[in-house]
């Protein structure tokens, strides 16, 4: 693994360098929006809604955009001047008892592994957390935003885990939970008991993602029976026949164009003569630029 972030667990006289690494990843298969007709990738531009033109990212700044449609914007300069006091320092604010908090305010977890000086007060504080049954409530800054945080041991590793805000904690207002339902003793104990008989140790290895194999089962059939495109640019021997189709129309215009008249004979002479020399050049063109690849 690679480490995205060095810092400092800090609380009371204590500080302990630590390295933090992405716990969790997905294994979800992407896939790509593609044109139809020849599987060319699809590709979004940074477009700018005013002037309708391409803008390039060294143009790009950040805002706010206000009720009535006024943009507040800001540059990096603006946002380096904020408090971020916690950059480097998982700043511990409390301990509390781990099933305090409810899952629903984690975010993203994060193994911290110590550096070579911190080991002893690293392992020091995850035995001192395993024992009491505690978490510690931190505040950090990752990736330049401060988050509130936890601390938990897991298989004897401390993991950060960044939480959501209170403000950030939608407060569920469904219309039942307003009605009285009424309940009898029998109905929830029936119910009691379907979940006992239903219990038992949690095993994550019994559960599959069965789209995900479901969905590479499905490409590897495709790959097998070669139901494959190579997107690549328009063929020459076409761009070749679109250029003769469209001189061979120059040709046939000339021809409505002037008749059978003698100057009119001399006129289609020359559109034909500049068709064919046209396609001969193109065709010879063509053929270069495959010599050029094939050496490549």
């Amino acid at each position: 693994m690679r480490s995205m972030w060095k810092g400092t667990i800090g609380y009371g006289q204590a500080a302990i360098p630590v390295k933090a690494y992405t716990a969790t990843e997905e294994h979800d298969i992407e896939l790509h929006q593609l044109h139809s007709t020849d599987g060319g990738r699809i590709r979004q531009k940074r477009v700018c809604e005013v002037d309708g033109e391409e803008v390039p990212f060294t143009e790009v700044v950040r805002g706010y955009e206000m009720p009535a449609g006024d943009v507040v914007m800001l540059t990096d300069d603006d946002l380096a001047t904020l408090p971020l006091a916690t950059t480097r320092l998982i700043d511990v604010r409390a301990f509390v008892p781990v099933d305090q908090i409810d899952p629903i305010w984690f975010s993203k977890s994060y193994y911290l592994e110590p550096e070579a000086a911190g080991i002893k007060p690293y392992v020091l504080l995850s035995e001192a957390l395993q024992q009491s049954g505690r978490a510690a409530v931190v505040k950090v800054a990752l990736r330049a935003r401060e988050s509130l945080g936890v601390l938990r041991v897991r298989d004897q590793v401390i993991v950060l885990t960044t939480m959501l805000w209170p403000d950030e904690i939608r407060i569920p207002d469904f219309p039942f939970l307003h009605e009285d339902v009424d309940l009898v003793g029998p109905e929830v104990h029936a119910a009691v008991e379907a979940i006992e008989q239903l219990s038992g140790a949690f095993v994550p290895s019994q559960y599959t993602d069965r789209y995900r194999e479901a969905l590479e089962d499905l490409i590897e059939a495709k790959i097998e029976g070669r139901e494959i495109v190579r997107p690549v640019a328009a063929d020459e021997d076409s761009t070749v026949a679109d250029l003769i189709t469209a001189l061979q129309a120059s040709v046939d215009a000339a021809v409505a164009a002037h008749g059978e008249s003698p100057n009119g004979k001399d006129a289609i002479a020359r559109a034909r003569s500049a068709a064919r020399k046209a396609a001969a050049a193109s065709k010879a063109a063509s053929k270069a630029a495959s010599r050029t690849k094939s050496s490549r």
